[in-house]
């Protein structure tokens, strides 16, 4: 999560027309108390019965966490792209990433509108 927040300004166009999510089924104190503290520019989401993880088939039910995986979802509500799984490690998955935001909420331009 640190990358996320790290690189949100790129990627994430500084919050400029995309929201991020992070759905985790830690409680959502351990997610409060753990945003603040690393100044998270992002929205968690506090899944502890797993509703959502096993909807979207990221569970992984022998340690109760969820793998990473990252989903864009475009302004119409669907899926527009989907990493599965995403590398935390790899600067290509960023790149991949960032040009798909991009697609969907392109970066504003220096002195334009």
């Amino acid at each position: 999560m640190e990358a996320y927040r790290d690189q949100y300004a790129t990627i994430f166009n500084n919050g400029n027309n995309v929201v991020v999510l992070g759905i985790s089924v830690d409680p959502d104190t351990t997610l409060i108390n753990w945003s603040r503290q690393s100044a998270f520019p992002i929205l968690f989401v506090s899944d502890p019965e797993a509703k959502v993880s096993k909807q979207y088939a990221v569970l992984n039910e022998l340690n109760n966490t969820n793998r990473r995986h990252v989903y864009v979802i475009g302004p119409d509500g669907r899926i527009s792209f989907k990493m599965q799984p995403f590398n935390v490690l790899s600067a290509d998955d960023y790149t991949k990433l960032d040009s798909e935001v991009d697609k969907l909420a392109p970066p504003k331009k220096e002195g334009g509108s």
